[in-house]
């Protein structure tokens, strides 16, 4: 047990109640930019499936596209068909250019048919696609405003969070070195509690009870002693 002074111990207090507010405004924090990350998520979730509905959409488009201009392919066709109908000379040829419109006029009639289809599909791609854009527009506006608040919110705890970190380099000034060290130590072992308190022999840190002569030494407070179970430096605590 080393000594250390009363003034030591006080300060070991302070700087564990700023360590305290660290460790709660760090966890505060985290599970902000946690909820942060979350709403982004969820909106690009949504981005993706706009994305998808939109290519869907312009599949759908050019499907049709493609449909007319083979159409206005075919049509062309059977009008120079029968213009060469006028000129034939022979019965042959005559029956040869009758067969070909025939099968072009077949072929349009196959591909309206299927153009009918597809101006179908365009259609409902197309409700889809603005549906999927207003409610894509519907949830940014909502995510921005639900991100725009919690980080309204959160900046006072950054501002709190800065001020903490502040005192505890101050309180850290008034310590020795190897004090610090130690403290910082045991804070990592301890998710941030170094320093604890004892009331009536039980260790306020992991609730167990210290031997009769220790608790005796802490509240006399003149050494530097940790728990046996937990390792976190011990103060006395009246709660009487």
């Amino acid at each position: 047990m080393k000594d250390i002074s009363k003034p030591d111990i006080a300060t070991l207090v302070k700087l564990q109640e700023a360590e305290t507010q660290i460790v709660r405004l760090h966890s505060v924090l985290e599970k902000v930019e946690k909820e942060k990350t979350k709403l982004t998520s969820r909106l690009q979730q949504f981005a993706k499936a706009l994305d998808q509905n939109q290519e869907d959409l312009a599949k759908a488009q050019a499907a049709c596209r493609d449909s007319e201009r083979e159409i206005q392919i075919v049509d062309d066709r059977i009008i120079k068909s029968n213009e060469n109908l006028r000129m034939v000379k022979t019965n042959k040829e005559y029956q040869v250019l009758l067969r070909e419109v025939d099968d072009n006029r077949k072929r349009k009639d196959a591909l309206e048919t299927e153009l009918l289809e597809f101006l179908d599909e365009k259609e409902k791609s197309e409700i889809i696609a603005e549906e999927s854009k207003k409610e894509y527009d519907l949830l940014a506006e909502q995510i921005s405003s639900q991100q725009a608040e919690i980080e309204k919110k959160s900046s006072d705890d950054k501002e709190l969070l800065e001020e903490y970190l502040e005192q505890q380099k101050n309180i850290g000034k008034h310590l020795e070195p190897s004090l610090m060290d130690r403290f910082r130590k045991i804070s990592k072992m301890n998710q941030g509690e170094a320093v604890t308190g004892v009331d009536n022999g039980v260790c306020l840190g992991c609730f167990m009870n210290i031997p009769p002569q220790l608790f005796i030494e802490v509240q006399k407070g003149a050494s530097l002693i940790s728990c046996p179970q937990c390792s976190r430096i011990l103060y006395h605590v009246n709660t009487d």
